[in-house]
Protein backbone atom coordinates (compact mmCIF):
# COMPACT_ATOMS: atom_id res chain seq x y z
CA UNK A 1 0.00 0.00 0.00
CA UNK A 2 0.91 3.27 -0.77
CA UNK A 3 0.31 6.69 0.43
CA UNK A 4 -0.06 9.99 -0.92
CA UNK A 5 -1.09 13.32 -1.91
CA UNK A 6 -4.04 13.36 -3.62
CA UNK A 7 -4.10 15.77 -7.21
CA UNK A 8 -6.76 16.70 -9.19
CA UNK A 9 -6.31 13.68 -11.65
CA UNK A 10 -7.26 11.50 -8.87
CA UNK A 11 -10.74 12.82 -8.27
CA UNK A 12 -12.74 11.46 -10.69
CA UNK A 13 -11.70 7.68 -9.38
CA UNK A 14 -12.08 8.79 -5.86
CA UNK A 15 -15.83 10.01 -6.64
CA UNK A 16 -16.42 6.47 -8.25
CA UNK A 17 -14.94 4.98 -5.13
CA UNK A 18 -16.53 7.28 -2.93
CA UNK A 19 -20.09 5.95 -4.33
CA UNK A 20 -19.32 2.73 -3.80
CA UNK A 21 -18.15 3.00 -0.49
CA UNK A 22 -21.41 4.92 0.81
CA UNK A 23 -24.20 2.69 -1.52
CA UNK A 24 -24.71 0.29 1.24
CA UNK A 25 -25.96 3.64 3.26
CA UNK A 26 -27.47 5.92 1.25
CA UNK A 27 -29.12 3.33 -1.21
CA UNK A 28 -30.03 0.80 1.64
CA UNK A 29 -29.83 1.13 5.62
CA UNK A 30 -30.61 4.84 5.35
CA UNK A 31 -33.47 4.63 3.14
CA UNK A 32 -35.17 2.30 5.69
CA UNK A 33 -34.91 5.11 8.26
CA UNK A 34 -37.73 7.47 6.72
CA UNK A 35 -37.65 7.19 3.21
CA UNK A 36 -39.42 10.93 2.63
CA UNK A 37 -36.95 12.31 4.84
CA UNK A 38 -33.84 10.61 3.02
CA UNK A 39 -35.21 11.30 -0.42
CA UNK A 40 -35.08 15.10 0.61
CA UNK A 41 -31.62 14.50 2.20
CA UNK A 42 -30.06 12.53 -0.06
CA UNK A 43 -32.28 11.85 -3.07
CA UNK A 44 -29.47 12.95 -5.10
CA UNK A 45 -26.76 11.06 -3.29
CA UNK A 46 -24.22 10.04 -6.49
CA UNK A 47 -24.74 13.83 -7.94
CA UNK A 48 -23.77 15.04 -4.24
CA UNK A 49 -20.96 13.14 -4.00
CA UNK A 50 -19.67 14.20 -7.94
CA UNK A 51 -19.76 17.79 -6.33
CA UNK A 52 -18.48 17.01 -2.56
CA UNK A 53 -15.09 15.19 -3.04
CA UNK A 54 -13.72 17.57 -5.75
CA UNK A 55 -14.51 20.17 -3.21
CA UNK A 56 -12.28 18.63 -0.76
CA UNK A 57 -8.94 19.25 -2.37
CA UNK A 58 -8.26 23.05 -2.58
CA UNK A 59 -4.95 23.37 -1.00
CA UNK A 60 -4.54 26.70 -1.51
CA UNK A 61 -7.62 27.30 0.92
CA UNK A 62 -6.10 24.40 3.67
CA UNK A 63 -8.26 21.83 2.11
CA UNK A 64 -6.23 18.28 0.78
CA UNK A 65 -7.10 14.45 0.43
CA UNK A 66 -4.35 11.90 1.18
CA UNK A 67 -5.25 8.26 -0.44
CA UNK A 68 -3.88 5.07 -0.52
CA UNK A 69 -3.69 3.29 -3.38
CA UNK A 70 -1.74 -0.28 -4.52
CA UNK A 71 -0.53 -0.76 -8.06
CA UNK A 72 -2.29 2.72 -8.66
CA UNK A 73 -5.65 1.80 -7.92
CA UNK A 74 -7.05 3.32 -5.33
CA UNK A 75 -8.07 1.89 -1.91
CA UNK A 76 -9.53 4.58 -0.28
CA UNK A 77 -8.46 8.18 0.92
CA UNK A 78 -9.25 10.72 3.79
CA UNK A 79 -10.15 14.59 2.99
CA UNK A 80 -8.31 16.69 5.75
CA UNK A 81 -8.57 20.60 6.44
CA UNK A 82 -7.14 23.08 9.22
CA UNK A 83 -10.06 25.18 10.33
CA UNK A 84 -7.95 28.02 11.86
CA UNK A 85 -4.82 28.42 13.28
CA UNK A 86 -4.40 25.29 15.59
CA UNK A 87 -7.85 23.47 14.84
CA UNK A 88 -7.89 20.80 12.29
CA UNK A 89 -11.01 18.32 10.43
CA UNK A 90 -11.48 14.91 9.33
CA UNK A 91 -13.92 15.62 6.60
CA UNK A 92 -14.40 12.59 4.81
CA UNK A 93 -12.80 8.70 5.28
CA UNK A 94 -13.82 6.30 2.09
CA UNK A 95 -12.51 2.93 1.58
CA UNK A 96 -13.76 0.87 -1.04
CA UNK A 97 -15.79 -2.22 0.17
CA UNK A 98 -12.88 -4.64 -1.09
CA UNK A 99 -9.99 -3.14 0.59
CA UNK A 100 -11.72 -2.96 4.36
CA UNK A 101 -9.84 -4.28 7.31
CA UNK A 102 -6.78 -3.89 6.09
CA UNK A 103 -5.91 -0.75 8.07
CA UNK A 104 -6.21 1.21 5.31
CA UNK A 105 -8.85 3.42 6.76
CA UNK A 106 -5.77 3.64 10.16
CA UNK A 107 -2.77 4.56 7.82
CA UNK A 108 -4.70 6.88 6.28
CA UNK A 109 -5.85 8.59 9.31
CA UNK A 110 -2.18 8.30 10.90
CA UNK A 111 -1.05 10.06 8.01
CA UNK A 112 -3.24 12.90 7.79
CA UNK A 113 -2.77 13.69 11.40
CA UNK A 114 1.04 13.54 11.46
CA UNK A 115 -0.23 16.56 8.58
CA UNK A 116 -1.94 18.35 10.30
CA UNK A 117 0.02 17.86 13.44
CA UNK A 118 3.14 19.51 11.03
CA UNK A 119 0.73 22.57 10.33
CA UNK A 120 0.74 23.13 13.95
CA UNK A 121 -3.00 21.95 14.58
CA UNK A 122 -3.54 20.69 18.06
CA UNK A 123 -6.72 19.63 18.34
CA UNK A 124 -8.96 17.33 15.38
CA UNK A 125 -12.36 16.89 14.86
CA UNK A 126 -14.08 14.23 12.86
CA UNK A 127 -17.56 13.42 12.35
CA UNK A 128 -19.58 9.87 11.75
CA UNK A 129 -22.93 7.99 11.65
CA UNK A 130 -24.17 6.40 15.33
CA UNK A 131 -25.70 3.69 12.47
CA UNK A 132 -24.34 0.52 12.48
CA UNK A 133 -22.69 1.08 9.08
CA UNK A 134 -20.77 3.85 10.86
CA UNK A 135 -19.87 1.17 13.79
CA UNK A 136 -16.51 0.24 12.64
CA UNK A 137 -15.88 4.04 12.04
CA UNK A 138 -16.74 4.91 15.34
CA UNK A 139 -14.52 1.58 16.51
CA UNK A 140 -11.26 3.43 14.40
CA UNK A 141 -11.75 7.12 15.38
CA UNK A 142 -12.16 6.14 18.94
CA UNK A 143 -9.04 3.81 18.99
CA UNK A 144 -7.22 6.70 17.30
CA UNK A 145 -7.57 8.71 20.82
CA UNK A 146 -11.03 10.37 19.38
CA UNK A 147 -14.11 11.53 21.93
CA UNK A 148 -17.23 11.09 20.72
CA UNK A 149 -19.17 14.46 21.81
CA UNK A 150 -22.92 13.51 22.35
CA UNK A 151 -24.99 15.29 19.84
CA UNK A 152 -28.46 14.54 18.47
CA UNK A 153 -29.65 15.56 15.26
CA UNK A 154 -33.55 15.38 14.71
CA UNK A 155 -35.14 15.45 11.01
CA UNK A 156 -38.94 15.41 10.32
CA UNK A 157 -41.39 15.44 7.31
CA UNK A 158 -43.89 18.39 7.16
Amino acid sequence: MHIRDCTSLDLPALTALTIETFRPLLAGSLVQLRAEVTAHDHGHWEDDYRHEVPSLLAPDEGRFITLAEEHGTPLGYVGWNTTGATSGRLEMVAVHPDARRQGVARALCLAALTRLGELGVTVVHIGTGGDEFHAPARALYESLGFIPYPTVDYARTL
